[in-house]
């Protein structure tokens, strides 16, 4: 991925860059080859000594001419995710680019400290909100874009977000986990960054911020392999045909250094150009709903 940089960087270099997951994976990739184009980051991350550590390998990397900051935040907990955006917006008078890439599948049904389940709560609701809190200093740029990853996997939500069960317990009992519910439920949540996507985009119209989401492909990461000695065996074989962090980062690289009239805002991308969505994923009313159980359960935990 590390081309000519000459030619890169038309769009990204001087800009400031939020970036969450960015200490392992595509987020790590994405954060060095943006850093690398003249980006300066402000990393959103759990762990303060390995986000620290990545922040100063890659300021090494590229020398003075950029600046990486580092937030703190555990993307489960909305508290954690308010008191980081009150950092980054005190920090940074205006933001160019928020990449919501923080991404995670439990395969027991957790509730966060919100009461929300966790593969929900930190796929979908922290970058939500994250984006909400944000919105702000994006507005503050000439042409800024907010950038989620999605996955193919959207499409294994096949019968769409189920609003009467948000806590997704079905998929967690014995018979669910039996039938592969928790990976239901990634993929209920990666249809979620699709649908956010695109009703953020609708409600931003004929403002300076747009909106992309995309599809990194089949990554090799650590990605799932916390979840026992299953998710660990079926990791293992689907990682031989995976591509590397690197590969995997390039659509994200391209939607962040790619000129706007080459991109559409509301789009789901994949491999560069324009994916194939599930019927699920072009749902316009069903992408209205969501953003509106979204900011009830934001304003919930507030509260």
């Amino acid at each position: 991925m590390n081309g000519n940089h000459q030619a890169n960087g038309q769009h990204v270099r001087g800009k400031y860059v939020v970036i969450t997951g960015a200490t392992s994976g595509i987020g790590l990739a994405a954060a060095r080859e943006l850093a690398a184009r003249g980006a300066n980051l402000g990393i959103v991350a759990r762990n303060a000594a390995k986000a620290n550590e990545v922040a100063g390998r890659i300021q090494a990397s590229v020398g003075n001419q950029i600046t990486v900051d580092v937030f703190i935040a555990d993307m489960s907990s909305q508290r954690s995710i308010r008191r980081a955006a009150n950092e980054i917006v005190a920090k940074c008078p205006k933001i160019d680019m928020l990449i919501n890439n923080a991404g995670a599948m439990f395969v027991d049904h957790k509730l966060s400290e919100d009461g929300h389940e966790m593969t929900m709560a930190v796929n979908h609701t922290a970058p939500f909100l994250l984006t909400r809190l944000l919105l702000d200093r994006l507005m503050m740029s000439e042409h800024a874009r907010v950038i989620t990853t999605s996955s193919h996997g959207h499409k294994m939500a096949r019968k769409g977000i189920d609003f009467d069960d948000w806590s997704g317990k079905r998929y967690f009992g014995f018979l669910g986990k039996l039938k592969g519910g928790p990976n239901f439920r990634y993929g209920e949540s990666k249809l979620a960054n699709i649908l956010f996507t695109a009703e953020l985009a609708q409600r931003l119209k004929g403002t300076n911020v747009a909106a992309y989401s995309f599809d990194p492909g089949l990554v090799a990461t650590n990605f799932n392999r916390d979840n026992g000695w299953m998710a660990r065996m079926t990791t293992s074989v689907l990682m031989r045909f995976a591509r590397t962090p690197e590969k995997g980062a390039e659509t994200l690289v391209w939607l962040a250094d790619t000129a706007k009239e080459n991109l559409e805002s509301g789009r789901y991308y994949a491999d560069k150009q324009v994916g194939t969505l599930s019927a699920q994923a072009k749902d316009a009313e069903a992408a209205r709903k969501l953003w509106e159980v979204s900011e009830k359960m934001i304003r919930l935990s507030q509260a």
